[in-house]
């Protein structure tokens, strides 16, 4: 028999072989046989269909989509109701089969068209930690004082949200978003960050250290259009080019003075062009600027281009204090 024949018909068996079936139950996936472990805390949605790799000692080997590690063991009358079982075929060539089909089905966030219409959102970080003094990117050892951090005199991260607002959590499994919108960011995915982009914002963004940049690549970046790499290194360059302009200058040298939002908008002209500040955002609490809000468009990576791009708006806040560090 020809080999290419052969193998065409051993594939063509192992997709038979394998089974999809509905849990009749919500039970947890566990990493092992030995049910010791169940890494981000996963459960069957009694909704959705799995794939049942194998049937053994009981357990069901069955592949989650979108989850790491994405083949887990589940109790076998989890699928009480399904009727076939999978044949014991057990060779390199199956192996392989099944390597394939998991890397082809466990990208986590499909790449999709980049967005278009993005909200750049910056923080003043001691307006911040004035109202969050028990957050972890808010304490200050006594080795610190009188030392100056870059948080303290710049504009700092918050994220970069594709608009509309409710453009979130594109294609992530619905146990993230639970984990997400319940704070328990520390239990979010590690993401796959480069260390040059990892060391970047662990400085222009003190919210990593509550893992905030795992919050902002779950709700957000993955409606970003890009992978999580791309996403960031975007932001650090806006923020970078903010910072550097008349615009950080300005807010530099009136931190402990009262700024209005005809004065932002003003020197956003000056900085990025005529009608630049027609599309920032003034937001403040208890009289502190907390933040700007930057409506952008798409087509470069320039921050003045984008923002002749993006989305007038109006502005709640109409001026406030610019906070200096410490309580």
């Amino acid at each position: 028999m020809n080999k290419q024949i052969f193998l065409l018909m051993l594939f063509t068996a192992v997709l038979l072989a394998r089974e999809e079936a509905f849990p009749s139950q919500v039970c947890p996936a566990f990493n092992n046989m030995k049910h010791s472990k169940n890494t981000h805390a996963v459960y069957l949605d009694k909704r959705q269909k799995y794939t049942i790799l194998r049937y053994h000692k009981g357990q069901a080997l069955v592949l989650i989509k979108d989850e790491q590690p994405a083949q887990r063991w589940i109790d076998a009358e989890c699928f009480s109701s399904a009727q076939s079982r999978m044949t014991g075929i057990d060779n390199e060539f199956y192996k392989s089969s099944i390597d394939t089909y998991i890397a082809k089905h466990t990208n986590k966030y499909q790449i999709k068209k980049q967005s278009e219409k993005n909200l750049l959102v910056l923080s003043w970080h001691n307006a911040f930690c004035e109202t969050h003094r028990h957050k972890k990117e808010c304490k200050r050892s006594l080795f610190s004082f009188g030392k100056e951090k870059y948080r303290e005199k710049h504009f700092v991260l918050h994220g970069l949200w594709p608009q509309p607002k409710n453009n979130t959590y594109c294609d992530v499994p619905s146990q993230h978003v639970r984990l997400d919108k319940h704070k328990q960011w520390n239990r979010l995915p590690d993401l796959d960050l480069r260390e040059d982009v990892k060391k970047d914002l662990q400085k222009i963004m003190p919210g990593f250290a509550s893992n905030l940049h795992k919050h902002e690549w779950i709700k957000h970046g993955t409606c970003y259009g890009t992978d999580v790499n791309t996403y960031y290194e975007d932001a650090i360059a806006l923020l970078g080019q903010v910072n550097a302009s008349k615009v950080g200058t300005f807010f530099n040298k009136h931190i402990g003075k009262r700024v209005t939002l005809q004065q932002v908008r003003a020197v956003f002209n000056r900085s990025f062009g005529p009608g630049a500040g027609k599309q920032v955002e003034l937001k403040c609490k208890k009289g502190l600027v907390t933040e700007l809000w930057l409506h952008l468009g798409s087509g470069s990576a320039d921050i003045g281009t984008l923002l002749k791009e993006g989305t007038q708006t109006r502005s709640r806040c109409q001026g406030g204090y610019i906070d200096k560090a410490g309580f």
